[in-house]
């Protein structure tokens, strides 16, 4: 895995530009510490920062073909890339065919001579995750590719004159053309917690869509969708979509784990991380060797653990249950409060993010889980997606959710004490609009999900359920986990996000999905050989979050300076007296997990303000800002 930035511009000598390519690059080294490097012509600057992990020696970017381009001094085309592409052999094997030799193993130059091969069209034959830029010198053209789930982020924005482009939000913000600044529009994306595609927080900057790709020529950018969601009868009975599903994974698990560094597994003693583990295991067993699995704890956690709704269970029998049955080498990584509040581990997680969205503690445990596991190996399969192909989460059954005209797991949330306008102004709501842009955000989405003639109002809201999990949800977590892993120099490796696995599970019916009479059912079905029992009966249970009233009361100082400071970016926005009431409630009780978010949302809010010295332009005509309180 590695970083990518470049930029293009028409109207200007890019070679005078290296200084601030380097210091675009130079903001990846995190996401890429081994290696690093640039390519530079009249109007294409590409850079590159790399995390070795295929052809360890062969792999350098950015890479260049050796065909020369018409002027006859410059490569025919040159790539920065960042990811993998699980199919690179067979791909290699088919471009032998055609006459393409190579000079390294790596799936890089795989990629390259696939775009020699057949141009834009080649991202139809990838599977995998990844960020993609081509700059073609003979068509004067950069070509940039995002893979169909969005696994691996790609940023970039518009300029007069072309486009600049980056893993991160930093890299673009690192080049002088660019004033970090934020309307009401980019406020209310970071109030709201769900990713909508293509828009960031950040005025003018955009995300390349997943399953979409950007040309940027001299007549200026324009990006086209390559992939969506497809509806289809899905007419496969249910033991052979049991059959399928695991047929599948039995592809998927080997594929992701082609690397030629240290590869682990994540394990929470969860359906879905279990399921992965147990495969990768017998993946090692049949090469003579054991995976090593890795799952977070919390200092006094077990003992003091209290089970809700979202978490009936803790993690750590499970895990070592999982671990026993199939013979990983398995380490528990214990965190305490301690290191959850130390403020330079916090800088570094929103520095990771560069946008102000969280998941309060849980973005914390997980980097500094990630800071352990990466002691061990820079490579980790994880069970991020399970979830959202199989129907596991409490809003695919929940009635309230199933019947809100809005995203379900923010009717969810708004129940259990998440609401993003709670500490806010009624003034300032109003004045950013922020219903209204939530209205419209839900209605664009509703109209992006493919429809199937016949089918009844239960299974079309189920669909729609789903799509706006994968296109509106997902995106979150995928992004919470390259941020935390990347901050780190670990490569996260998702199999439940195969394209393909996608694509089948959007189609199953959800009688299917929940054939156990469990939400998962199918996948229960489909790993039953694989898991002990008590396992394979676990009602889903949440990433493990910290229960400890003394976190919850040291976080509240953030909050209350937040709300103090008259020179503070958000001061004259919050309502005192809901600030009040929740610093309270910290003294008398642990704050629930929807509490704890929306309070570490807006401190983070605040903090990203402050931190990337963000301009707020917003209309003062529109803002009450003595509301009622």
């Amino acid at each position: 895995m590695c970083g990518i930035t470049g930029w293009v511009d028409f109207s200007r000598d890019l070679t005078a530009e290296s200084t601030t390519l380097d210091a675009m690059v130079r903001t990846l080294v995190r996401r890429g510490p081994d290696a690093g490097g640039s390519w530079l012509d009249t109007h294409a600057a590409l850079g590159h920062r790399r995390l070795a992990v295929i052809d360890l020696e062969g792999g350098a970017q950015p890479m260049a073909t050796p065909e020369r381009g018409p002027r006859g001094d410059l490569p025919r085309a040159v790539i920065s890339y960042g990811g993998e592409i699980y199919n690179y052999r067979e791909l290699r094997a088919e471009l032998a065919l055609h006459g393409h030799r190579f000079t390294t193993t790596s799936d890089t130059e795989v990629a390259l001579r696939a775009y020699l091969q057949w141009g834009a069209d080649f991202v139809h034959r990838l599977n995998g995750m990844y960020s993609i830029a081509v700059w073609d010198t003979a068509r004067e053209e950069l070509l940039l590719v995002r893979d169909r789930l969005g696994v691996k982020p790609l940023y970039y924005h518009p300029t007069p004159h072309g486009v600049l482009f980056g893993s991160e939000p930093k890299a673009i913000l690192a080049n002088p053309l660019v004033t970090p600044s934020a309307s009401a529009e980019e406020l209310c994306d970071a109030l709201l917690f769900l990713r909508t595609p293509g828009r960031v927080p950040f005025k003018g900057m955009r995300e390349l869509k997943p399953g979409h790709l950007l040309r940027v020529g001299r007549d200026g950018l324009r990006e086209q969708r390559y992939w969506a969601l497809e509806a289809r009868p899905h007419t496969d009975d249910l033991p052979t979509t049991i059959a399928t599903v695991r047929d599948l994974l039995d592809d998927i698990v080997p594929r992701q784990m082609v690397a030629d560094v240290p590869l682990v597994a994540l394990l929470s003693g969860g359906l879905d991380s279990s399921t992965v583990t147990a495969l990768a295991q017998r993946v090692r067993a049949a090469e003579g060797g054991r995976i090593s699995t890795f799952a977070v704890d919390f200092a006094g956690h077990s003992e003091n653990f209290r089970g809700d709704a979202i978490r009936p269970t803790p993690d750590g029998p499970y895990a070592r249950a999982v671990a026993e049955h199939v013979g990983s080498a398995h380490h528990t990584i214990t965190l305490d409060r301690s290191r959850l509040l130390d403020p330079a581990v916090r800088r570094t997680v929103l520095a990771a993010w560069d946008l102000p969205f969280n998941f309060a503690d849980l973005d914390v445990s997980l980097h500094q889980l990630f800071a352990a596991v990466r002691e061990h190996a820079p490579v980790a399969l994880s069970g991020e997606g399970a979830d959202e192909v199989f129907g596991g989460y409490l809003w695919f059954s929940d009635p309230a959710a199933r019947a809100a005209e809005t995203f379900p797991w923010l009717e969810l949330g708004a129940h259990r004490g998440l609401d993003p306008r709670a500490l806010f102004r009624p003034g300032f709501v109003e004045g950013i609009d922020l219903a209204t842009y939530q209205a419209d955000l839900y209605r664009t989405a509703l109209a992006e999900v493919p429809r199937l003639d016949g089918e009844n109002p239960e299974e079309r809201r189920t669909r729609e359920l789903g799509h706006l999990t994968l296109t509106r949800w997902l995106p979150i977590l995928l992004d919470k986990k390259d941020r935390m892993g990347m901050a780190n120099g670990l490569e996260g490796r998702v199999p439940f996000c195969d394209h393909r696995l996608v694509e089948y599970l959007f189609n199953v019916p959800w009688a299917m999905k929940t054939c156990t009479g469990q939400e998962k059912g199918l996948l229960r079905e489909a790993a039953a050989d694989l898991l002990p029992r008590s396992v394979l009966r676990r009602t889903k249970a949440a990433y493990p979050s910290i229960q400890d009233p003394a976190y919850d009361r040291a976080l509240i100082t953030g909050l209350t300076g937040a709300a103090t400071d008259a020179e503070g970016p958000l001061a004259a926005h919050l309502d005192p007296a809901a600030v009040r009431r929740l610093t309270d409630r910290t003294t008398t009780a642990t704050l629930s997990e929807f509490e704890r978010i929306l309070l570490e949302s807006t401190v983070r809010l605040a903090d990203w303000l402050t931190t990337y010295g963000v301009d707020l332009d917003l209309d003062p005509d529109r803002l009450t800002l003595q509301g009622a309180n």
